[in-house]
């Protein structure tokens, strides 16, 4: 499986390069694509993705979202599958993932550990047996993350609003406002290096259950990418999850 590592220099896409280079599910290194080429060399290192005519089977993009108008459209334009691994899309560019997967098959998940993903399905069963409890989310990131709440607190909250579909999210509070019944709380915390934590408290009058997903490495962000490759690399057409790949497993 030859991978296109889109953003290769920065955090995830370093830690990305570490595992193919390592033979993590037997990926190799098709092209990495960043502003400068860097330690790859004229051969494999490339400033833009239009760049790269070469074999490749895959792209994992790690870069911004504001890229992901040309993205998507080199992504088309050489028939390859695309996992965006980038958060803080705007209605239009999620728009734009839409309706190039009609022609390709795109993985497309606001967090990329499978830990999360269980995290999402407990989160919703929970929310939809205990019908009447007040759900809070609380997200924790490094100082350095720019958009708040975090794409993993809304995906955890949207899950929710599948079984509870009366719910209104409330970004944070402040004021003298009672909390109404129908509210999900989401805050986020941004301080330090922290990797990244998600939990999601659901209670009653009676009880409280929390459920709480911590990373501790960069890597498996880095990991999950690469299974999410390996799944859509055969696909057809198509927007998938990391729902979808749990569910497949």
């Amino acid at each position: 499986m030859k991978i296109i590592v889109n953003g290769s220099n920065g955090r995830m896409g370093k830690e990305l390069l570490k595992l193919i280079e390592d033979g993590y599910k037997s990926a190799q290194l098709a092209a990495a694509v960043n502003r400068s080429s860097g330690e790859h060399g004229k051969n494999l290192g490339f400033t833009q993705l239009d760049e790269f005519t070469g074999e490749a089977d895959c792209i994992i993009d790690f870069t911004n979202h504001e890229q992901t108008n040309s993205l998507v459209q080199y992504a088309v334009k050489r028939n390859l599958p695309l996992v965006i691994a980038t958060t803080g899309q705007t209605e239009e560019e999620i728009n734009i993932i839409r309706k190039a997967g009609k022609e390709i098959p795109i993985f497309f998940s606001a967090n990329m550990s499978v830990g999360i993903a269980i995290l999402v399905e407990l989160s919703k069963m929970t929310a939809q047996l205990m019908g009447n409890a007040d759900i809070e989310i609380i997200e924790k990131h490094h100082n350095r993350k720019v958009d708040a709440p975090s794409g993993t607190a809304l995906m955890i909250a949207d899950a929710i609003k599948e079984v509870r579909t009366d719910v209104t999210y409330v970004k944070g509070r402040n004021g003298y406002d009672k909390r109404e019944k129908n509210e999900i709380g989401i805050h986020a915390i941004r301080m330090g290096n922290i990797f990244g934590e998600h939990e999601v408290i659901i209670g009653t009058d009676t009880q409280t259950i929390s459920l709480k997903h911590e990373v501790y490495n960069r890597s498996l962000f880095a990991e999950g990418a690469l299974a999410a490759a390996e799944f859509i690399v055969n696909k057809g057409p198509g927007i998938y999850s990391m729902q979808d790949m749990v569910h497949s497993k």
